[in-house]
Formats: C-alpha cells, structure tokens, sequence
C-alpha cells in the first residue's frame, strides 16, 4: 500500500469516527472527541495498516517473522478442506498450503488455517491479510483483476448435477423446469443462470450461504437437483446416508480451473508460490517421493537440478534456500501423492483425466495426456 493511499485510508477512518460520534441519538451524553471504544479502534487500525507497509519488507519477509503461513481454505468439502476426526482441517486443498509452509518456513505444518466461505473469498483476498488462499476456487479474469494472482492451475474440474436415483433423470436435458440448490457467490450460481437461459431450462434456482446449507437443502428435498463442481458432488454424494440413492448426471456446463490464488503485489510472493507449486508436478514426474529424496547427486540432471544439487532455477533469486525443494517433498510428498491421499479414496479418477501429468520422466512416456503442466524448472 502506497503511503498516500494509507494516508487516504487513515483519513477515511477518522471520518468514520467523528461521523459516528456526531450521530448519536443521544447527544447530551456524548463526551468531547472520540469515544474510548472509537478511538482504540482507530489506533489499532493505524497500528495494523502501518506494520503492514512499513518496516516489514514483502510477503516473504512478514511471513517469516510471523512464523505461520496464513491460508484460506475450506473445511466442509470432503477431500479438498475438511475436519478429520481430530478436528484438525486436512484435504488437497490444505496439502498445497503446507507445501508452501514447507518451502519459506522449513515446517509445513507452520500454517494458521482460515474457514472461509464462498463469499468471504474476494474480501479477504483483496484486504490482503491472508498469505494465500488455496480454497476450491476457480481461476476467472474477473477474480485475477480484482482478488489477486492466481499461481497454478492444481485440479481441472467441471459443473455438474446431482439428482435423486427416484427422479429418473439420466442426463442434465432431462432436468427441463427443475428446481435446482446452488451456493450464492460462486461461478457455480453464474453458470447456472447462463446455462438456464442460453438453453432454455427454465429453472428455478435457490441459493444459499455454503456448501453445507446448499447440501443439506438438496437432502431435505427443496430441490430437484444440486449443482457444483463434480469433485464438488463427488464429496457430498459420499457424506450422504445412501449415496447409492444419487446419480452424478454425465456432462458438464463449465470449465473450472482450481488453483492457490495469492494477494496482488508482491511479485516476489507470487513467484515463490508458483515455484512450490511446480516443485510438487515436477518431483513426481520425477519419480521423487517423500520416501526417496536423495540427499546426493543421482547423475540425473533434471532430478539434481530440481533437488538444488546442480545448478538452479532461481528459487535463491526468490528468497528461497537451494535445497527447498527437499523441504516441500520430504515435508508433504509430491502432486500424486497428495491426490492419492485426498481424492483417490474419493473415487474421483484421475488415470485418462485431465488432473494427469501431461509429461513425466524420462522423456519417451511424455505426454501423458492429462494438464497438470508447470513452468520447466529453470
């Protein structure tokens, strides 16, 4: 934040202040400037937008003198950001979180995880007071202009819906004047009435707060169908007390790109993000498990290269150590093991989907048909 738009921010809260005093319906008892309340929050205020500008250098630099990495996530979607029986949030989602805890803090369980819902995403994003956000959210131009940079492209997945086995529909056209549940504030909501008018479904649409009331409405039978991302209705079909009683419709109406997004900015941050992020494609293209690092040369010079054992690919120039990636795949695994940990007990596919790795090692089996691609390492 720029000095004059902290001074402009600043004055804006000091307007605030002294409009709320001078509306007071009681005026006899106000006292004579701010009140306590008011002007301890105009200090802490000025306190927070100050140590967020001054003094701490970028993102890198306050995350390590935080000593956490603040990330927004989910904690309601099965296998992306859920509560385990520990109560602890764990998922895809929040593995890619760790990945980066790993990567500038040596510890990727150093991490501060924030529940945020579908409608939280943008604010907290463009306040800026979370390091990342890695939260089931598709990749839009609308959001890159307006929440932050979007730094990978982590899963592929599509819109689709959902239908109770006794409604008799097998295909989304069959769903012609139905009532369908979607979560306000998603692409989702947007796709659908797009879809509705363009192919005159003439639907009858209700939204909701987040994926559990949409859920829970879909199960009470406020709808004829529900609708979200197919990893999305993977999840909840699972949760259901017979989710042999739900068909997934074939087909999607939408392309949805999943990926960590970060706040606007910081160049620098966004780069680290993108790195860690390539490290977790790359180490199992390679083969390099949180099982195997080698912790020598192995002769293989993309393999040393990625491992900070020969040569560089300017993950020093970002702020990071040689060697990091050892940290991110000793600490978390690679992409593939973190799908199979999270999605595969799912059931979402990923053998002949796009969330395959389009190239692995040694060249001769590349491509390999999916889009789980990253900038070459170098």
């Amino acid at each position: 934040m720029s000095k004059l738009r902290l001074s402009m921010a600043l004055l804006a809260i000091l307007v605030i202040a002294t409009l709320a005093a001078c509306t007071s319906p009681e005026p006899t008892a106000v006292p004579e400037g701010p009140t306590p309340d008011i002007e301890a929050t105009v200090e802490a205020r000025v306190q927070e937008a100050m140590a967020d500008t001054e003094g701490q250098g970028g993102r890198l630099e306050r995350v390590r003198a935080r000593g956490v990495l603040v990330c927004a996530g989910n904690d309601t979607l099965a296998g992306f950001g859920f509560l385990d029986a520990d109560g602890n949030i764990r998922g895809f989602d929040v593995d890619l979180c760790r990945a980066v805890a790993a990567a500038v803090l040596s510890d990727p369980d150093a991490i501060e995880l924030r529940p945020t819902t579908a409608a939280e995403r943008g604010p907290v994003m463009q306040s800026g007071e979370i390091d990342v956000m890695s939260r089931n959210t598709t990749w839009t131009t609308s959001r890159d202009v307006q929440w932050g940079n979007f730094a990978q492209t982590m899963f592929y997945d599509g819109q689709g819906f959902m239908a109770p086995v006794s409604a008799g529909v097998s295909s989304i056209s069959e769903l012609q004047d139905a009532t369908i549940c979607v979560q306000q504030g998603t692409t989702t909501e947007l796709n659908l009435q797009d879809f509705s008018n363009q192919n005159g479904m003439n639907f009858s649409i209700i939204t909701f707060p987040d994926n559990i009331s949409t859920d829970e409405a879909y199960t009470n039978g406020q709808c004829d169908a529900l609708t979200t991302d197919r990893s999305g209705l993977v999840s909840t079909r699972q949760g259901l007390p017979s989710p042999e009683d739900h068909i997934i419709l074939p087909g999607t109406i939408s392309e949805e790109p999943l990926g960590p997004v970060v706040p606007s900015g910081d160049d620098q941050w966004y780069d680290i993000v993108k790195i860690v992020m390539a490290i977790l494609i790359y180490a199992e293209a390679f083969g390099i498990t949180s099982d195997n690092v080698p912790d020598a040369t192995t002769g293989n010079t993309p393999v040393d290269r990625l491992l900070g054992l020969e040569g560089s690919y300017g993950q020093e120039e970002a702020g990071l150590g040689l060697t990091v990636a050892q940290d991110v795949i000793r600490g978390v695994g690679n992409y593939g093991e973190i799908y199979e940990r999270h999605l595969a007990p799912l059931g979402i596919a990923r053998e002949g989907s796009r969330n395959a790795l389009w190239s692995a090692a040694p060249f001769t089996d590349c491509p390999k048909g999916g889009q789980i691609y990253a900038a070459p390492l170098r």
